[in-house]
């Protein structure tokens, strides 16, 4: 027992060492942040981090190491770096907060840097708010939904996308950004790896580091259309990769890959055995030919949906995911342990919404995406015009600018939009959605251009 207690002493004493070097470490992270801050770096460095991972394996071999134990453990450090740096990262959800706040006290606020459409949802989502209480839909349910509203689901999706699609591949979540949650956190374990192509909205890279996966981050450049390099996704996939995440029409710049390059990207992804979780909810926004995921028929596949931009309804959180039966019932499981179950008169608000022709909703925002864009071009931008989605991301033609600091000062003239840097390593861009009327739209874009000559 005196040996047993000596080298267990020993391994508390190595275990104490390495918590007090985790203290050290992410204090020099904190430091290395800050500058980051300060000069408008990014977060993220993947060239470091490359040159970092061939040092480990190379140190593993040294000293006999399980290469995956070090690839855990160094994705884990390198996780804590990254949610230090980021604590003070500036969204478009911290600037909407703020807006908020501002109008409350009084302020007007013009907003155009949420993608929450103005119009109301259609009226037969009225009309059903009034029959559910005598329908009888408020009692727990099905964990994945109820059974009328997924097989309602079916038959809309098979529709749409001329995939056949029965009710068992469909799980109905509050919102698409919990499906989002749910598909990272039940599939995925803390060292695994996740591919996201940015510029990318912000809640993958947060449910990836709230689950302890690694990001592994594919830039793409307005220089070269938003396209990601095939060889640059190829190079990113490792051992721990198990994951890459797909948005398109994109937010936020509204791109659709080429479909020749989608092809290529889900080629890789069937090769190396790796889910593909696409985000489609601006698919009723696509402005030019747009191929889902889901045709592909990969059982690997998690296609996200919501009725939030489609049918406005952004305030009744309600969406839902399609994949292979056994994702469901992963996904469920987890969704059954967060909240036993989708409100059911939400559910089936939502369901009477699929009966809605929602065509014109889309020309109003691709109208207003023109308008904008035709004002956009006049004054000191640079952006790829949108094929499809609800913004333009643009590029301020200034030296040094600072998106954060322009975007906070622009709302003291009563305009929110959204910081570049939200998005991935984009200081020098600003997301500007185009939900508001097109008056108002156009009063915003007047007091972006007087701040941006303000700061010539």
């Amino acid at each position: 027992m005196t040996d047993i207690n000596n080298l267990r002493d020993k391994i508390d004493k190595i275990t104490f060492d390495i918590l007090k070097l985790l203290k050290e470490r992410n204090d020099v992270a904190k430091e290395i942040g800050n500058l980051k801050n300060n000069l408008g770096m990014g977060v993220t460095d993947e060239e470091r981090e490359n040159q970092l991972r061939v040092r480990v394996l190379t140190l593993c071999k040294e000293i006999g190491l399980d290469e995956k134990t070090a690839m855990i453990m160094l994705n884990f450090l390198l996780n804590e770096s990254v949610k230090i740096q980021s604590s003070n990262k500036q969204t478009h959800l911290s600037i909407f907060l703020k807006a908020k706040k501002m109008e409350q006290d009084g302020k007007k606020i013009i907003h155009m840097e949420v993608g929450e459409p103005d119009f109301l949802p259609p009226k037969i989502v009225k009309d059903a708010l009034f029959e559910v209480y005598d329908m009888g839909y408020t009692k727990y349910g099905d964990s994945k939904g109820m059974p009328e509203f997924r097989d309602a689901l079916g038959k809309y999706v098979t529709e749409k996308f001329q995939v056949k699609t029965p009710s068992q591949n469909i799980l109905v979540s509050p919102g698409a950004r919990f499906s989002i949650f749910l598909a990272i956190s039940s599939l995925l374990n803390p060292g695994n790896e996740i591919i996201v192509i940015e510029p990318a909205w912000p809640a993958y890279r947060d449910n990836a580091l709230n689950s302890g996966i690694k990001i592994r981050t594919i830039h793409t450049t307005l220089e070269g259309k938003w396209e990601p390099n095939i060889k640059d996704i190829e190079s990113a996939i490792n051992q721990n990769t198990k994951m890459i995440v797909l948005n398109y029409p994109n937010n936020p710049t509204g791109k659709i890959l080429p479909v020749e390059l989608q092809d290529q990207i889900m080629d890789l992804a069937v090769k190396n055995d790796l889910y593909v979780l696409s985000d489609e909810i601006y698919s009723t926004y696509a402005y030019k030919p747009w191929k889902s995921i889901l045709t592909y028929g990969y059982n690997k596949s998690i296609i996200t949906q919501s009725f939030s931009k489609s049918h406005a309804m952004t305030g009744f959180r309600i969406g839902y995911a399609i994949s292979s039966p056994e994702i469901i019932e992963k996904m469920s499981k987890l969704q059954a342990l967060a909240l036993t179950n989708v409100s059911e008169p939400i559910q089936y608000v939502a369901m009477k919404a699929l009966e809605a022709d929602t065509t014109n909703n889309a020309i109003t925002i691709k109208n207003r995406v023109e308008s904008i864009s035709k004002k956009a071009k006049t004054m000191q931008l640079d952006f790829v015009e949108p094929d499809g989605a609800m913004y333009l991301f643009v590029k301020v033609r200034q030296d040094n600018f600072d998106s954060v600091d322009f975007t906070n000062k622009l709302l003291d003239a009563g305009v929110a939009i959204a910081p570049g840097e939200g998005f991935g390593n984009y200081q020098g861009f600003v997301r500007i959605s185009a939900c508001q009327p097109e008056d108002t739209l156009n009063q915003g874009m007047q007091i972006i251009e007087d701040r941006l000559k303000c700061k010539q």
